[in-house]
């Protein structure tokens, strides 16, 4: 029964999506019940998953769809850092949808469907073992991500969504190129039969392999948001609805996961002559990533954009740090992945609630009076405060906490994952010659927790400290319920930063030596018994 688990994260919500395609939209009330216990059920096999990867270190489970043995059958494979990816996302849909829940979910046709296959593709991805089946599942995600980024019209968002579209399709079209000619040499798509048979290549056909691994990183490298493949991602991660923005920030991570996988499985130490093929590019692309992001973050105004930037900065430090392929440093990559993929998601979802009800020239909260300016000689006037109303000073409570989290700042996990990776980095060959690179990393992680302390300092000053004028717009508790859900697990995560760091570490080792992963999927195939 626990194998058939590994089905489980795709089957549930391609169900889940396809009947809630039956039920007319004017049953709103019907369709969200069903999305929520549906997402909820996803939430508890990822836990599951995640539990049970937990207790065994040496547990991976190779899901064989219809009992066809790898390489020439599908195959599922769930090891420590798939069934991390699977939990984080299935969490980060629970409080989209309960955030939704206010009202944008009734705002356009068909939002529940293609909310459970945007998670079906997601989770796909996330557990595929063969890179055609990856092709299908991110097909899946796209053609769902597409509705969703159009979801609740608007000229803005129909103009970025079309920009998006017209991005993904280049990219799906260089999928299919590089994953072909990987198929043309090595005459096998399935990941772990490559990680065997990629040693034993040379000469021409190691040449036409490594060019269609480069065109295929290309197509991951735009879905993660690497300068300059990215800017299309602040346009349209701003244009889209909050709920659908939080589920954006875990799509960057897409492909920032693939590239970590593929690396190690297929050009890690064992790979022969192609053997850290493509290191330097994700190095220094990374490093340009988080520059081109922390300019980004300083130059915007409105917290959408902010954070449209951060998501920029986050994917670049993943990208610039797998090109270093080494355990200790990827351990704190995952930490830092699961920290900013909270904290940006609950940015995107305290969005909407920060400008609601304001216009230019408009304000939200005020500390006291003072802060309008009174022309009235101040020796002969009695300050008097004015009282913050409660939903409004947890609103500016949340936004500090997310603050400190997406910039990296103490006491919070954002500032434990930066330092872990910095740590690591300079623990790398015994910390005997640093090298040059390694400084300019570490000081551009610094330098973009920097930028972000000051532009989202900025904001929420022009925010919250502010005279007060006007109505005070309501939030409703499903809207404040999944922010106070996301800022949880990043306290979690820095309460028990020692065990989690554990299982990151554990799955970062596994990772970069994945005979375990091959002899699983593979089995007596492994050991030379190959047709």
């Amino acid at each position: 029964m626990e194998q058939h688990l590994a089905v489980l994260p795709i089957v549930l919500p391609l169900l889940a999506g396809a009947a809630l395609v039956l039920i007319e939209d004017r049953h709103h009330t019907v369709k969200l019940v069903i999305n929520i216990v549906a997402t909820l059920l996803l939430v508890a096999t990822g836990l599951v998953l995640l539990a049970g990867s937990t207790s065994d270190p040496a547990r991976i489970i190779a899901y064989q769809i219809g009992d066809w043995p790898a390489p020439y059958g599908i195959v599922l494979v769930v090891d420590r850092l798939s069934a991390l990816m699977v939990a984080l996302t299935s969490v980060l849909a629970l409080g989209a949808i309960i955030f939704s829940a206010a009202r944008w979910h009734r705002a356009g046709q068909h939002f529940h469907s293609l909310f459970q296959l945007l998670l079906m593709g997601l989770n796909g991805a996330f557990l595929t073992g063969d890179l055609f089946n990856l092709f299908v599942f991110f097909e899946v995600m796209l053609a769902a991500s597409y509705g969703l980024a159009l979801h609740g019209s608007g000229r803005s968002r129909v103009k970025a969504s079309l920009h998006y579209i017209a991005m993904n399709l280049a990219t799906s079209s260089l999928f299919l190129i590089g994953a072909t000619a990987i198929y043309g040499v090595a005459g096998t798509l399935n990941m772990a039969d490559l990680a065997v048979r990629i040693p034993l290549l040379s000469g021409s056909d190691l040449a036409l392999l490594q060019t269609g691994a480069a065109i295929l990183g290309i197509a991951f490298l735009v879905k993660a948001g690497m300068w300059p493949l990215g800017m299309w991602l602040p346009t349209t991660y701003a244009a889209a609805a909050p709920p659908v923005a939080a589920m954006f920030a875990i799509m960057s991570k897409v492909g920032v996961y693939v590239v970590m996988r593929l690396t190690s499985l297929l050009f890690g130490e064992g790979s022969g002559a192609s053997a850290h093929f493509g290191d330097l590019v994700l190095q220094y692309g990374g490093l340009a990533t988080v520059a081109f992001g922390t300019v980004g973050v300083l130059a915007s105004q409105g917290v959408a954009r902010i954070a449209c930037f951060s998501v920029i900065v986050s994917s670049g430090t993943l990208l610039a740090v797998i090109g270093y392929e080494n355990a200790g440093v990827t351990a704190g990559a995952l930490y830092y992945l699961v920290s900013s993929t909270l904290g940006l998601s609950c940015l995107f979802l305290l969005v909407e609630l920060m400008e609601r009800g304001r216009s230019p020239g408009d304000d939200v909260l005020a500390v006291t009076l003072e802060a309008y300016g009174d022309d009235e000689d101040p020796e002969h006037e009695q300050e008097v405060g004015v009282a913050t109303p409660g939903s409004f000073a947890a609103l500016g409570v949340a936004f500090a906490c997310c603050a400190i989290l997406i910039a990296g700042m103490p006491p919070l996990s954002g500032f434990l994952g930066k330092f872990a990776i910095i740590h690591a980095l300079f623990g790398i060959d015994g910390g005997a010659g640093i090298a040059t690179g390694v400084w300019v990393l570490a000081g551009a992680l610094i330098v973009s927790g920097l930028a972000a302390t000051v532009a989202l300092m900025r904001t929420g000053i022009n925010t919250f400290w502010v005279s007060l004028g006007g109505s005070l717009p309501a939030i409703r508790w499903v809207e404040i319920t999944p922010v106070v859900l996301l800022l949880g697990l990043g306290v979690t995560l820095t309460v028990y930063a020692q065990p989690v760091m554990d299982f990151m570490q554990a799955a970062a080792t596994s990772l970069h030596a994945p005979g375990q992963y091959t002899q699983q999927v593979l089995g007596d195939l492994h050991n030379g018994a190959r047709p």
